[in-house]
């Protein structure tokens, strides 16, 4: 890895997958070979505005329930702001960037979940312009497994809480863009998390940067 040429790595999975320990080992990982702590975003959030968004998406209010298409464009709407203001000025710079989530994300939930593929392909043309991550790391599971793993670690938040079959339709998206897509590489996160954590090293092992 050269820290000269600064690449932008993304952590993709459904609920459960175990995406905040790849994230700190790919951190790591990144640090060792850098020699510099990449930035770290997530998604939605990620800055101050985004935050705000975030919240307004991750808890329900019964009072006025968020409307699918609004939640994409929320989405969105952080999602221009991060990368405006964090991503695309840390790579400029030289700084790696390591993102919890990306647009793959709401490919998969807003687009497979929710039935929206139009409108969010459309919305993600106009926004990103074609930017994207350099590899995407999507951790696979079974949304049963995964599902009950976010349980075990406590209360559901509103997209949490969608029926099975939304998770099913959304991992069905992302494996079908994974196929498509030579920067996208699927990690089995069914397996022992030593397992798992083995299998992406290997993956940034072979990127040759």
């Amino acid at each position: 890895m050269n820290n000269t040429h600064a690449k932008f790595i993304v952590i993709e999975g459904l609920e459960g997958a175990g995406k905040s320990s790849a994230i700190a080992l790919v951190r790591d990982f990144i640090a060792q070979h850098t020699g510099a702590t990449p930035v770290c975003t997530r998604e939605p959030g990620g800055t101050p505005l985004a935050e705000r968004i975030r919240d307004l998406v991750k808890v329900a209010d019964p009072s006025d329930p968020l409307c699918d298409e609004a939640e994409c464009l929320l989405i969105y709407a952080a999602r221009a702001q991060l990368v405006a203001n964090v991503i695309k000025p840390a790579l400029a710079n030289g700084q790696w960037v390591l993102g919890d989530r990306h647009n793959l994300s709401s490919l998969a939930y807003q687009g497979g979940g929710r039935g929206l593929m139009p409108l969010v392909s459309s919305v993600s043309e106009a926004t990103l312009k074609g930017f994207k991550p350099d590899l995407t790391i999507y951790l696979d599971i079974d949304p049963v497994q995964g599902l009950q793993r976010a349980a075990d670690r406590g209360a559901l938040d509103r997209i949490e809480q969608q029926a099975v079959s939304f998770f099913e339709r959304a991992r069905n998206t992302y494996l079908s863009l994974a196929e498509q897509d030579d920067a996208i590489v699927i990690v089995d996160a069914s397996q022992p998390m030593a397992k798992v954590h083995s299998d992406i090293v290997a993956v940034l092992q072979q990127q040759g940067w």
